[in-house]
């Protein structure tokens, strides 16, 4: 009896130490860095695969689970937390939260600087700013996540630098159109958080927490969104064929937030709604940009 107990406490620390990375996310950071080191790249090879696993779960458990930690107090009066929007850790998980981040990290970071050696310097700086914005976000001291516009930017740094992280490992040249694709991923990203910011301006104003929306309100902070979507489809239409084409991704996007301009801060919560069709959407648009790199790939061969 005694051991089975121990395994059902063993069982449910792991399970909220996994909620705590948002697996639904995963792929959010894992895919763009596979995607820029293989199409640039074109090999499948120990860096690939070190670098996709530490982006895939290590990674988001230090970014979603740190931020988890030390935003419980904030959490307790947030409806949304609790599920896959996020975990409401206990107290006593904090401490195991944080420690299997670092620790299921630590080796993978050490193989990829070993992987990429010492032809692309750059890389070291890249993942350094990646790994210091995942913990900028969060922890006290720094808090990213309380100083508005650097919120979103900050966000949008985690989900892009894995990208550049990738494009820098791998020697891909800077070219104008690449510089284009990158600055209108970090729109999207930026776009991405302002609106999920959107449904917390309640809880976040009762818990003295500032956010992009807390300072600009609900109804401008989705219409920043809405401007940094359709932003980031012009600076695609600048890339190379059949690159123009993800411009039209982001009208899922504009169609989503849309309904949602002219939300007062009162009833800004409602904007939930249209933040789990945006999770949902990410996958299928996910799916089309996978296409589109494929006969991009094809093109260029």
């Amino acid at each position: 009896m005694k051991t089975e107990v121990v395994h059902q406490g063993s069982r449910h620390v792991i399970r909220q130490v996994v909620l705590s990375s948002r697996p639904i996310s995963w792929i959010n950071t894992a895919f763009p860095f596979a995607a820029a080191y293989l199409l640039t790249t074109g090999a499948v090879d120990a860096l690939l695969v070190v670098g996709t696993l530490f982006f895939l779960i290590p990674y988001n458990l230090l970014m979603y689970g740190v931020n988890d930690v030390f935003d419980y107090e904030s959490d307790l009066r947030n409806p949304r937390k609790g599920g896959s929007e996020g975990a409401l850790l206990e107290p006593r998980l904090h401490r195991a939260v944080v420690w299997t981040g670092v620790v299921t990290a630590a080796p993978l970071i050490v193989a990829m600087l070993w992987l990429g050696g010492t032809g692309h310097p750059w890389s070291w700086a890249v993942l350094a700013v990646s790994l210091f914005a995942v913990f900028a976000y969060s922890v006290p001291g720094l808090r990213f996540k309380e100083v508005p516009v650097l919120d979103s930017i900050t966000s949008s740094t985690h989900f892009v630098s894995p990208a550049v992280y990738g494009l820098a490992v791998a020697g891909a040249a800077p070219t104008p159109q690449l510089v284009a694709v990158v600055a209108a991923f970090f729109c999207w990203g930026m776009a991405s958080h302002a609106f999920g910011a959107v449904q917390d301006v309640v809880p976040d104003r009762e818990a003295g927490i500032a956010s992009i929306a807390t300072a600009f309100g609900a109804r401008a902070t989705v219409r920043i969104a809405l401007g940094l979507w359709i932003t980031a489809g012009v600076l695609m239409l600048a890339t190379a064929w059949p690159g123009p084409l993800a411009a039209l991704l982001v009208l899922p996007y504009v169609v989503t937030a849309w309904p949602y301009r002219s939300v007062s801060d009162a009833e800004s919560g409602t904007a939930n709604r249209g933040w789990r069709r945006f999770i949902a959407l990410n996958y299928a648009v996910g799916f089309l940009v996978t296409m589109l790199l494929i006969w991009w790939s094809f093109a260029r061969s």
